[in-house]
Parts: structure tokens; sequence; C-alpha cells
């Protein structure tokens, strides 16, 4: 029987969610199957991630430099896709729509058909919009 292969995406300015990330590839494996754990291209400013501390520590960390970048050839490749990405006013970052935005190609030859997808979501407050960021995922 083949092994399920499974694409973890995310993106994380600060880390939270690449730990998520991290958690989610670990429950992967322990199910024996391929991950593959792959972050999404950062297309913010440097001013703006020099702006915060937190941000600018994790996007020059060397856990965020050895990360892969998302392609389209991942989600061809997987049966599974598990998204983990802040809330940003009720939707995802850009750079997740950015990457979304690109897929069209794909979903109309049918690649993306029968894929199991989930998706977890974070953000800094109660009543941040996580819903509907997942529901903007689906």
């Amino acid at each position: 029987m083949k092994k399920l292969k499974v694409a973890i995406l995310y993106y994380s300015s600060t880390g939270v969610n690449y730990q998520l990330a991290q958690w989610a590839t670990e429950a992967a494996q322990s199910a024996e199957t391929e991950v593959r754990r792959l972050k999404f291209r950062e297309t913010a400013p440097q001013q703006a991630i020099e702006g915060n501390d937190a941000w600018k520590a994790f996007h020059n960390s060397e856990e965020n430099k050895r990360e892969t970048e998302a392609s389209l050839d991942d989600l061809e490749w997987a049966d599974v896709l598990i998204f983990s990405v802040p809330t940003r006013y009720g939707s995802v970052p850009s750079q997740v729509q950015s990457f979304i935005d690109t897929t069209g190609g794909l979903w109309f030859e049918g690649k993306l058909a029968n894929k199991v997808v989930t998706a977890m979501t974070s953000a800094q407050n109660v009543h941040g919009g996580q819903e509907t960021t997942l529901l903007s995922i689906y």
C-alpha cells in the first residue's frame, strides 16, 4: 500500500504557526506518511519586518532559513493539505493569498480534486476573525 503524502503549508511571522506546523509534522510522521513541511514565501517589505522585534527574530532565525518554500508541485504531489496561517483582519495573510491565487491552473486541470484539506489559524486576540480565516482557505 502506498504511503499517504501530506503537505503542511504554513506562514508564520513570529513563529507561532511554524510551531503548529512542526506539531502537525510530528503527528503525520508518527502515522508513517510522507511529509513535506513548506512555508509560504515572505513578501512583506524588509522595513515592516525590521519594525517588529518578534517578526525580525523569527525571520532571521536558522529554523526559518532552513525551511523550503511551497510550490504548486507540492500541492499536486500531496494527498492531504494542512494549512497553518495567522489571522489578518479575518482573512489569510497576503503571503498566503498570493500563493493561493496562483493555483487556478491546478484547479482547472482537476489536480486539486479529491484531496483532504484541513487548516488551523492563530490570532493575538479573542474574536480575531479566526473562523472567517478558515472559511477563506476552503
